[in-house]
């Protein structure tokens, strides 16, 4: 029955095993007697011990799952403080890098008027005009000034350095606010100082480039790091208790009905001022742009070169636009920017009118929205107050305070019963428009330049000043936080499907997002800061204002 009829081999225990320690014991015991013993194990004995070693490595295996699971746990902590510290540091380097910015610039500005000071001073007239350069300059950059830290204008709202570097910013003296730095008797020297030195100190943080691509950098730790590409990860889900994970992306993140592939540029217009201000048509045939002075109306409906087939004169000729809405029946222009007075304008007569002008106690207007049954007008004002207006009558029907600090972005939901708006105080209000009264209040650490209202969900997407784009459930402790600008982010819009949304910023970027995680859809740079921006209402265009003098239309490529 066996080989060579021997019997077979006795089982022999693990090295190491309970049995194995008995064995080598009995061996011990054998050679110290000398007398020569083997150890037999019947089967039963082994399958016993075998079941004994089995239960001891699973008591073992138990233990180390634990420990494992413990040290998994304490890595995730370790994670989360480091991205808690590299978030705590990168502020303060560029807080840092701030001040020194605002010093060198404030030690150029000197230079530039203490020669001037010096060559007036023995001229009759030269007490009176050296205090008033002078106090408006020691005004400027008091503590005591809140003008000088935020003003009554958006810092960076145009993204572009004041006169004296390239020339591109509009308008130097106090946007609104009452301060007209630039007097009448000053010759171009000193109204050039002083101009450059409204520009510094009204936008001390949007002067210079950040070195900091925030949390794009190499050496995230490993959790951050995107794991499809091994790139470091641009969206990021916070928590309600504030902790940072990886958006992983679902596979329809980038596919579906109604998700762009890309967007190519297929007109170009030449406004010839800083584009501030854009909208687009209902019919998608006209664009509006607003920059200095004057809205421009263009003809998109044909392929080729551009020219502004009317403009309409706003506001006084210095004075910029800062933003222009439609009626929904394409009829009604409403124009509003660094002046108190809005500008409603006829657009079904054969020469464009001004039919109406409503005028408010603000010195500026930042932002405008329309209810959806065009009825009433809302404008966010340099003085913090909602001004609600109603277009029939062209009355101003109430105001809702709040803001501390300029209102700089508004929205509204599509059922008209709420108003969203964002502030130079670092908070976004939510208004209940039945109630006349505020019902949210989200504060951030940094000031909101645009903001925008999904139209098919229960999302609100924040661009920040800091570079930040955020997109916050209205009614959960639930957020994305998504980094791909390199600056401020000037203006932001929600297509009207409501899929995905565009962000435009100093960094001269055109970003599109899904909604809500934020996987970026496609990404186009232009030239210079985009300050504006506008979706058709068929989702087939986008229309973008920058900072070297043209708007740029773009078709959505399905």
């Amino acid at each position: 029955m066996f080989p060579q009829n021997r019997p077979p081999a006795p089982l022999q225990a693990p090295p190491g095993s309970s049995a194995s320690v008995v064995a080598a014991a009995a061996a011990a015991a054998a050679a110290a007697s000398g007398t020569p013993q083997s150890l037999k194990l019947t089967y039963p004995e082994t399958l016993d011990r075998i079941k004994e070693e089995f239960q001891f490595l699973q008591t073992q295996y138990h233990s180390l799952k634990l420990e494992c699971e413990k040290l998994a746990t304490e890595k995730t902590e370790i994670q989360r403080h480091y991205v808690m510290y590299y978030e705590m540091s990168y502020g303060l380097n560029i807080e840092m890098h701030k001040q020194t910015e605002i010093a060198k610039r404030l030690n150029v500005i000197c230079a530039q008027l203490i020669p001037f000071l010096s060559q007036e001073v023995g001229h009759t007239h030269t007490h009176t005009h050296t205090h008033d350069v002078s106090h408006s300059v020691l005004f400027l950059f008091s503590p005591a000034n809140p003008l000088a830290v935020q003003g009554a204008y958006p810092p960076g709202a145009f993204g572009l350095p004041p006169p004296g570097v390239n020339g591109d910013l509009p308008g130097a003296a106090g946007y609104g606010a009452g301060l007209h730095l630039v007097s009448p008797q000053m010759n171009g020297a000193a109204a050039a100082a002083a101009a450059a030195a409204a520009g510094y100190g009204r936008s001390p943080v949007v002067g210079y480039e950040s070195p900091h691509p925030h949390m794009r950098v190499p050496g995230l730790p490993a959790s951050l790091q995107s794991a499809a590409s091994g790139k470091p990860a641009y969206s990021f889900h916070v928590s309600a208790d504030g902790q940072m994970q990886p958006v992983p992306f679902p596979p329809d993140a980038l596919l579906g009905p109604g998700i762009p592939r890309h967007a190519r540029q297929i007109h170009t217009l030449s406004h010839g001022e800083v584009v501030c201000a854009v909208t687009i048509s209902t019919s998608t045939r006209h664009v509006y742009t607003g920059g200095k002075g004057c809205v421009k109306v263009w003809d998109i409906s044909q392929p080729g070169s551009k020219s502004p087939m009317a403009q309409l004169d706003c506001l006084n000729r210095d004075n910029y636009i800062r933003s222009c809405k439609l009626l929904s029946d394409g009829r009604t222009l409403i124009v509003g920017g660094e002046a108190s007075t809005l500008s409603i304008w006829d657009l079904a007569t054969p020469t464009p009118r001004i039919k109406a002008e409503l005028t408010s106690s603000a010195p500026a207007c930042y932002a405008l929205a329309i209810s959806p049954d065009n009825k009433v007008c809302f404008s966010c004002c340099s003085d913090g107050n909602i001004v609600v207006w109603d277009l029939h009558n062209q009355t101003l029907v109430r105001q809702f305070q709040g803001h501390t600090d300029g209102a700089s972005c508004i929205d509204i939901s599509n059922d008209g019963t709420k108003l969203w708006t964002g502030g130079l105080d670092n908070t976004v209000r939510c208004w209940d428009l039945r109630e006349g009264r505020q019902l949210q209040q989200h504060d951030f650490t940094s000031q909101i330049f645009s903001l925008g209202y999904c139209p098919t969900g229960e999302w609100l997407a924040v661009g920040m000043e800091s570079s930040n784009v955020e997109v916050l459930h209205v009614s959960k402790p639930d957020k994305y936080q998504l980094h791909l600008h390199e600056s401020c982010v000037l203006s932001l819009k929600f297509a009207y499907c409501g899929k995905w949304f565009v962000s435009t910023g100093k960094d001269n970027l055109l970003n599109a997002w899904r909604t809500p995680y934020g996987s970026s859809i496609f990404q186009s740079k232009e030239s210079s800061s985009v300050l504006s921006c506008d979706i058709s209402p068929d989702d087939q265009f986008i229309v973008t204002g920058s900072g070297d003098k043209k708007a740029t239309v773009y078709e959505v490529m399905y």
